[in-house]
């Protein structure tokens, strides 16, 4: 009995101290302003976005946005945590991966759209990538 109790306390403090850890980097993911880029001036091509997570390194992406006729027509991670083994985006909360929401960037061409709930700072690295990209494209 005293040997689980003593387990299940190193769970707890193992548990409490990635939450301290990790702490600086959510916090500063969830407040990472999104800039408004005009779509309306982007450059037909293909670009590489890169964000490097900041803080919080596992939660870097890169991505690669495709624009044609003025319009952003596709956007692919290409490395992040956000995807499977092979490749695939796996789900993030309630169903949605990264490719629901960039299908909403896709259909507002813009990066003011709603974070997925329950993965919002997953969402906002992803955006961060994008607007990587977008920056390339002006």
């Amino acid at each position: 009995m005293l040997i689980v109790l003593a387990i299940i306390g190193l769970i707890g403090v193992g548990l409490g101290g990635t939450v301290l850890f990790t702490a600086p980097g959510r916090r500063e993911i969830k407040n990472l302003p999104i800039a408004a880029i005009d779509f309306s001036v982007l450059r037909d091509g293909t670009y590489v976005g890169v964000y490097d997570g900041g803080k919080s390194p596992m939660r870097g992406a890169t991505v690669k946005v495709t624009v044609s006729s003025g319009e952003v027509t596709g956007i692919k991670v290409l490395k992040s945590a956000a995807l499977d083994s092979d490749g695939k985006p796996v789900e993030l909360a309630k169903g949605l991966t990264v490719a629901d929401l960039f299908d909403s960037v896709i259909q507002e061409q813009s990066l003011q759209v709603d974070t997925i709930s329950g993965a919002t700072l997953t969402s906002k690295a992803h955006l961060k990538a994008v607007e990587a990209a977008l920056e390339q494209a002006k």
